[in-house]
């Protein structure tokens, strides 16, 4: 009774510190979000002869958060994302303000898909171009990403006793098959017929990639480092070849060597370089160097064209993967996003709509809703497509019909097919934790999407139907959108990615370029010279979206902080349990590719 009353005692202290705790970190983010409101609210102060401090030290997205507030403890550190349209808008008015007398690129770890760094890359090598005036890079460390940015500066520096990553890009995959094993789980994986390039499942149901899946990764990887290796040598002045072979040797392995091959421009401190920065941008050499934060100088800064017209040019942003019903933050709902295209359609003031897919796709049926908006959009005013790091399978779907598409050569497109999965976990319950089922049904396929036992032949059979059949439709519609023959779709198709050089090779994409050039071609399609561009959907108000986002951002914290890297296998299974029934048919990309 003593021991009981013991820890009875010692669990209701721990309840109740872990409750003050947790008060105390609720006061703390309150007084956090308030100072940094304040702040917030503030104009950026200019004064003559500042350096446009950049510094991409948080995830990048599509379109950035409405109010920049940074809250920088806790599961609460990510809650401001800083979007591509803010970095854009913030380098094309540094161009012309007299305040701003260069960049400079403050690099490390970055959070960035290739085809955003690409945009944001080419944007300050425009700077450089138009605006004559320097761009200095500078990191304690280069990560290969950084190093690809860092090539677009004038000048490039590295800590004396820091490293530069240059050996070569790199594809894993976690695969699941041998635990699944052990628990007496198997994932049925079904895919459309001839997809043999979906490879999304094969995680779930092999131990290693298929001959399919290893030719497309080694394509892809090939093109994105045939980029990397283009931007190195145009900045460097050695041949693709030259630069190619440092890497298959890993020649690059210290801070001299980097200098050595001409990687670097030099080996600094960062005092050193703030020097250079004093010198090159005509400051004196005496006193602290006037920096304008890049995230509230974009503030000041109108994202794209700001025109005195009533004309409208509306830029709609489709992010995250595709599903039924509400857009949530980081997922695209297909009731949401079809309901901003529509109402964008019906709007006369709307000349021309620009549709940025950012998407591994998702729900074959929700792809189709919105499809369906893209297509009557199309037929009233120009529809002109952006596709960012990723407009693959459902992203692909819904971009078909456009009236012209655009997309980065690192883009990751395609992927045009469609599969199922449905576990079937009765080994699991029966053998590892002694659960049996027994029940009654009125008809013979009541319970076929049931994980209890495992699909008979003949329920494979119709539910490789309902994939086909809508497979069928996925090449109907590119072919209807691109001009194609189904025959021709089926050709590029079979669940395959394609870099977005390649695709624009295949007729799957018109043209190469970012969200710029798309929003100035939709504006050439409906004769418009003197437009407004309108952002949509309408972005929540700070203390709506934050409610929305606490716990989310509180779930993925908690997860990380106790399971680390084991994170990902709850990821995993949240992605299994996404195909039942019928509007379970996924047009997702057959994997999640994180480049190194």
């Amino acid at each position: 009774m003593r021991q009981f009353l013991k820890f009875m005692l010692a669990s209701m202290l721990g309840t109740l510190l872990m409750g003050v705790l947790l008060i105390f970190l609720f006061i703390g983010m309150i007084a956090a979000i308030g100072a940094s409101m304040s702040s917030a609210g503030e104009p950026q102060a200019i004064t003559e002869r500042s350096v446009l401090h950049i510094q991409l030290d948080r995830p990048i997205v599509d379109r950035g958060s409405k109010e920049q507030v940074d809250i920088d403890f806790g599961p609460f550190s990510n809650m401001s994302q800083l979007g591509l349209n803010q970095i854009i808008s913030a380098l094309e008015k540094a161009k012309t303000d007299e305040q701003i007398s260069g960049v400079f690129l403050d690099l490390s770890m970055l959070d960035v898909g290739y085809a955003s760094l690409r945009e944001i890359r080419e944007k300050i090598v425009e700077f450089k171009q138009e605006s004559g005036k320097p761009v200095i890079a500078f990191s304690d460390t280069y990560t290969q990403g950084s190093y690809y940015l860092a090539t677009a500066a004038d000048s490039i520096y590295l800590q004396p006793q820091g490293d530069l990553d240059h050996r070569g890009l790199q594809s894993e995959y976690m695969f699941l098959k041998g635990m699944f094993d052990k628990l007496d789980i198997d994932i049925q994986f079904i895919r459309g017929s001839n997809n043999k390039f979906k490879s999304f499942g094969e995680v779930f149901t092999e131990e290693g990639m298929s001959p399919a899946n290893r030719e497309q990764n080694r394509r892809i990887l090939a093109g994105l480092w045939n980029e990397h290796l283009q931007a190195i040598a145009s900045k460097t002045g050695s041949s693709s070849a030259t630069v190619d072979s440092l890497a298959a040797t890993l020649a690059v392995r210290r801070a001299e060597d980097a200098l050595r091959f001409g990687l670097v421009d030099g080996l600094k401190y960062r005092d050193e370089v703030l020097q250079v920065i004093r010198t090159r941008m005509e400051m004196p050499a005496e006193g602290p160097v006037e920096f304008a934060a890049l995230k509230r100088y974009a503030r000041t800064a109108p994202h794209f064209k700001k025109g005195s017209s009533r004309s409208k040019l509306a830029v709609i942003y489709a992010e995250g993967d595709i599903m039924t019903g509400k857009s949530e933050d980081g997922t695209i709902g297909s009731e949401s996003l079809s309901e901003t295209i529509r109402e964008a359609r019906e709007d006369s003031s709307i000349k021309a709509i620009v549709l940025r897919v950012n998407s591994p796709g998702g729900s074959g049926l929700a792809s189709d809703v919105i499809w369906r908006e893209v297509d009557l959009a199309k037929q009233v005013k120009p529809v002109v497509v952006s596709m960012g790091n990723v407009a693959a399978s459902g992203g692909y779907y819904i971009s078909a019909p456009a009236t012209r598409i655009f997309a980065e050569p690192t883009t990751i497109t395609g992927s045009i097919g469609v599969f199922g999965m449905i576990p079937n976990m009765q080994g699991f319950f029966n053998n590892k934790l002694g659960i049996t089922f027994d029940g009654e049904k009125t008809h013979p396929y009541a319970d076929m999407l049931t994980v209890s036992r495992a699909l008979t032949d003949e329920e494979l059979r119709i539910i490789q139907g309902y994939i086909d059949d809508f497979y069928d439709n996925f090449k109907e519609r590119v072919a209807q959108g691109r001009n194609m023959t189904v025959a021709q779709v089926d050709s590029v198709g079979q669940g395959r990615v394609w870099t977005g050089t390649d695709a624009q090779q295949l007729g799957l994409v018109d043209e190469l370029g970012g969200l710029e050039d798309a929003i100035a071609h939709a504006a050439e399609l409906a004769g418009m010279s003197d437009y407004r561009t309108l952002e949509l959907p309408e972005q929540k108000e700070f203390y709506e979206q934050l409610l929305e986002d606490l716990n989310a951002q509180a779930s993925t914290w908690a997860a990380r902080q106790w399971l680390g890297e084991d994170a990902e296998l709850l990821r995993r299974f949240e992605q299994v349990k996404q195909a039942k029934g019928r509007s379970g048919i996924l047009a997702r990309m057959p994997f999640d590719l994180e480049v190194r």
